[in-house]
């Protein structure tokens, strides 16, 4: 994660606004690709990198249209106003799945020690589960074609849990559900974004492993909280906080300040 100047004093930013901005360096590099943000922070965060460093990003209006700069999320009614590009139904959403041309943020039920999500049904058996949820959705599809990064609003040991997911909606580093013919090379898994920490999946033999700890989060806190074994190296930084420019810029994206409701009492972002 790049660390970027003037940024602001404790007191001026949220933890909202710094999941925001760290979920945004999770497209920096990604170039020309689809950016699909599942929930609010997420899809703030794709913008927020298409409106600063990664202007190359494609994002659609969540209808049919690709758009040159992302819309507010403040709940346009119509298509007037927005800076379309061009069309893009359904069958070209599906061209650049297939292609690998996307990178989605998504919020798991549950994460496991492969990086395997569950967001279907929770406890019990496939049959009868103790809780039904969405259904894998296009967790699969997506997960085995391009890349994805998970956003967690509640960093707990429920979440990431001890064993395997209850169901396994998406591709891991799990050797014994690889599809055939794919390797590890194929799991393209990014960034995760908790209200604790930034971490990734590049550990050694592909494990989860902390990139960074927000504002006053102590590495003890995250282990706790963590069901599973976690790779954390010596003096881990400090997840960088907003810049003036950006906090603009999401005020600009979200001038309702949705983005406040989004975590339980939203803190600041420093807890120190």
């Amino acid at each position: 994660m790049s660390v970027t100047q003037n940024t602001v004093s404790a007191k001026d930013y949220s933890l909202a606004e710094l999941m925001i901005v760290a979920g945004a360096e999770a497209f920096r590099n990604d170039g020309e690709v689809l950016a699909t943000g599942i929930g609010m922070i997420p899809r703030l965060a794709a913008s927020l990198a298409m409106k600063s460093f990664n202007p190359d990003l494609m994002m659609t209006d969540s209808e049919a249209f690709v758009l040159s700069e992302p819309n507010p999320v403040s709940g346009r009614s119509s298509h007037e106003g927005q800076k379309q590009e061009t069309w893009m139904g359904f069958s070209r959403i599906f061209d650049n799945v297939w292609s690998g041309k996307r990178h989605a943020m998504v919020g798991p039920t549950q994460i496991d020690k492969y990086g395997q999500t569950n967001i279907s049904a929770l406890g019990g058996s496939y049959d009868q589960p103790k809780v039904q949820m969405l259904g894998a959705r296009g967790f699969p599809g997506n997960s085995i074609c391009h890349a994805n990064s998970f956003f967690v609003p509640a960093h707990n040991t429920r979440v990431f849990m001890d064993g395997e997911c209850d169901m396994v909606c998406s591709i891991g580093y799990n050797p014994e559900r690889l599809p055939k013919g794919y390797t590890f090379d194929d799991v393209d898994i990014r960034l995760v974004i908790t209200d604790l920490c930034v971490m990734d999946w590049n550990g050694p033999q592909n494990m989860l492993r902390v990139v960074s700890l927000h504002p006053g989060i102590t590495l003890d806190q995250v282990l706790e909280n963590t069901g599973f074994e976690i790779h954390a190296e010596e003096d881990l930084p400090t997840t960088p906080a907003p810049t003036e420019e950006q906090l603009d810029i999401l005020r600009q994206l979200d001038p309702k300040d949705w983005r406040s409701k989004q975590l339980k009492d939203n803190p600041k972002g420093d807890r120190s």
